[in-house]
């Protein structure tokens, strides 16, 4: 399982999910480039974080539904760790939670881009220096959403199930060239996104009201996202490429909307 010698690019990694994957694969021996857009004081704890774990970590600011910074962030980070040979897309926003006819168009272009678009523009920038490499992965983060389409969430949706698609056509057009493309793809996960949705589609006031129905009697972590990731990265996933692996328990949404 380890992943010495590796570099790994985040995005959307300062905070939620996508810090619970940089931390899984730090620990299994990855440096980590950290993306993040807004919150630079939670992108700094989390590479302080993967540096007590004695790795290297450096954070990299961009928009990433903006093509042009996000070449300017891949550049950089090139210049800083040589090559990426792991992209994690991570990075993403929720939607509104409106019907179809009551959504704000601009909300949807502003979740679609995000979710799709950056992802798309990631691996466009960082994937043609991967093929040079012994061995390259490329991980989405999907979600259930993408299979339930559950109702007053279009946007969310939408982006997910593109996301996938984008997925499952890069990893036929770079088998090839030796790098696997999944996409994980969560339930309900403990972070301030995940406890917004919960109060808002259960009207609890903390997710430990919702351990005792849960699988397995707790909400799923970051660390179990961020252990999946790692291990489809690993010489144990070496074998696994054009899946999506769902992690949710087995199933819980059909009590919280993700």
């Amino acid at each position: 399982m380890s992943l010495e010698g590796r570099v790994a690019l985040v995005t959307g990694a300062s905070r939620g999910i996508g810090a619970g994957i940089a931390r899984c694969l730090a620990r299994d021996g990855a440096d980590v480039a950290i993306h993040y857009h807004r919150d630079e004081e939670a992108a700094k704890e989390t590479v302080a974080a993967l540096r007590a774990l004695g790795r290297r970590a450096e954070m990299y600011r961009a928009e990433i539904k903006s093509y042009a910074e996000d070449q300017q962030m891949v550049e950089q980070v090139l210049r800083d760790f040589g090559k990426v040979d792991i992209l994690v897309n991570n990075a993403g926003i929720a939607s509104r939670g409106r019907s179809v006819v009551d959504t704000d168009p601009e909300e949807m272009e502003r979740v679609v881009h995000t979710h799709a678009f950056g992802s798309f523009y990631m691996c466009k920038l960082v994937v043609p220096q991967m093929r040079e490499l012994p061995r390259g992965d490329v991980v989405f983060i999907s979600s259930t959403a993408s299979q339930s389409l559950g109702a007053c969430g279009s946007p969310y949706n939408m982006a997910k199930a593109a996301m996938e698609a984008l997925a499952g056509t890069l990893a036929k057009e770079e088998r090839r060239h030796n790098i696997r493309v999944n996409a994980v793809a969560p339930g309900l996960v403990e972070t301030e996104m995940g406890r917004r949705l919960a109060r808002a589609t259960t009207g609890v006031q903390s997710l430990r009201e919702l351990d005792p129905r849960s699988p397995f009697g707790f909400v799923c972590q970051t660390e179990d996202i961020g252990n999946t990731v790692a291990f489809l990265v690993s010489e144990g996933g070496r074998y696994i490429t054009n899946q999506v692996i769902y992690v949710n328990g087995g199933g819980f949404d059909d009590q919280v909307r993700v």
